[in-house]
């Protein structure tokens, strides 16, 4: 395996990110050009879970939303 390279997310866009991969691992018409692509999107997915205590409260999709809303752009 090669050397590690560390991202750094704020909670709210981990949170996010995590939302979104799970929504896109779970469909069935992705196109890969190789399946090591899927494999790294699976491993991030299940690595951002165990960090997140957020997904697994009962309010989740509240904590979602208010992750969004501190993310997203504000528009003028």
């Amino acid at each position: 395996m090669g050397r590690s390279v560390n991202v750094q997310l704020t909670e709210d866009q981990a949170l996010i990110l995590f939302d979104w991969l799970v929504r896109f691992n779970e469909r069935d018409d992705e196109h890969f050009e190789d399946q090591a692509e899927e494999r790294v999107l699976w491993d991030l997915e299940s690595s951002l879970e165990e960090q997140l205590a957020a997904t697994l409260a009962a309010d989740y999709q509240s904590i979602l939303s208010a992750a969004r809303d501190a993310v997203r752009d504000v528009e003028e």
